[in-house]
């Protein structure tokens, strides 16, 4: 582990490990994939007004959030498919954010299942990613055992009626390995995604499974089965996150879903300050997409979220050595947040105040 020393070090070692078919689906974009080449270079744009002579010495990285204290304003996103990465898959990623005091979200496509995330990782915070099926019976089933494990919060994704278009994918003709499972489901739902098929086995699952007619009405079906709080992720416009707020939603995640769904849709750290100016004072807004160094994470708090959650990253470490591997990713984004709070003179995340972060065009109108 002496050669890893970022983020990148890590993609680098996956790019050379994974077999294509595997890296291609954890890498992917829509489409030409601007917006997944944006979600990262969009950053550049973005510039830290550091403060001098504060008293760093004592520095605490750690929020509450909804409740819990974590650790570190980073979380782990809910990523599909980990075994593919490494045979321990989601009890690895689990067991290091358990380890490392952050949040970690179970994806409902996982290969690992609800009840085996709990046994691993008993006092992980755990949240529940959910998708809303066609059958509403297995989307109140897949609850009502998050609920029973312990989870403390469902994840609901709004930007996933379909799959986008993948190309790499459809080329690839892409299905999930053949000695692996959807841990969350039996039957037919695993025959689907394994068979062979014309182009993505992903996406025609997806098809035939998620519910398209899902609409803002259904937050109320939600609530009525659940006593867990509720958060929507893939919230990219300040209208839909007023909605959400009128509509009671306790906190979303401002995410393009990796870049997966949508091109040509803004990088996520794009919208995240007329979402925060919009509804920031009313639930908390977390972001996700891009994401690979502390300094990220500083800038997207100065602009107003509460916290980042990273997805690739985590695959990346996985790939590399399962649950060490995740834990050393967690360790290096610690390091360098750690490092920017205090070359920029904060002590705790609350000295991470707007004006410390502005658009490059604030120095052009000087």
């Amino acid at each position: 582990m002496n050669d890893i020393v970022c983020v990148q070090d890590l993609e680098n070692h996956a790019y050379k490990v994974l077999p294509k078919n595997i890296l291609d689906y954890y890498k992917s974009g829509a489409l030409s994939e601007q917006t997944l080449k944006l979600n990262r270079s969009a950053f550049s744009n973005f510039r830290i007004r550091p403060r001098m002579m504060r008293n760093v010495t004592d520095r605490d990285l750690s929020i509450t959030v909804m409740g819990e204290k974590v650790a570190m304003p980073i979380g782990i996103a809910p990523t599909a498919m980990q075994k593919m990465a490494h045979p321990e898959g989601e009890a690895a990623t689990a067991m290091a954010a358990q380890e490392k005091g952050v949040i970690y979200i179970l994806s409902t496509i996982a290969t690992t299942s609800i009840e085996e995330i709990a046994t691993v990782a008993p006092n992980a915070i755990k949240w529940f990613q959910l998708y809303v099926y066609k059958d509403r019976g297995i989307t109140k089933q897949l609850i009502q055992r998050a609920e029973k494990a312990g989870f403390k919060a469902l994840v609901l994704t709004v930007d996933a009626p379909v799959f986008g278009l993948r190309l790499s994918d459809v080329r690839n003709k892409f299905t999930l390995p053949s000695h692996l499972k959807f841990a969350n489901f039996e039957g037919t739902v695993n025959v689907e995604i394994n068979e062979d098929v014309t182009g993505s086995g992903i996406n025609k699952y997806v098809s035939n499974a998620f519910d398209t007619s899902l609409t803002w009405d259904d937050l109320k079906w939600l609530r009525s089965i659940t006593k867990l709080p509720i958060l929507l992720k893939g919230i990219l416009t300040a209208e839909d996150a007023i909605k959400a707020a009128d509509l009671g939603v306790v906190g979303i995640i401002v995410s393009n879903h990796g870049a997966r769904q949508v091109d040509s849709v803004p990088a996520s750290i794009e919208v995240l300050p007329e979402i925060v100016k919009a509804v920031g004072d009313r639930m908390e807004v977390f972001i996700d997409g891009g994401f690979r160094e502390g300094i990220d994470v500083f800038k997207a708090l100065a602009l107003g979220a509460k916290m980042v959650f990273v997805g690739r990253p985590v695959l990346w470490g996985l790939s590399y050595d399962g649950q060490r591997g995740v834990k050393k990713v967690f360790d290096m984004l610690e390091n360098e947040f750690d490092n920017t709070m205090t070359l920029t003179g904060c002590a705790t995340v609350k000295d991470i105040i707007p004006d410390m972060v502005v658009h490059k065009s604030y120095y052009s109108r000087m």
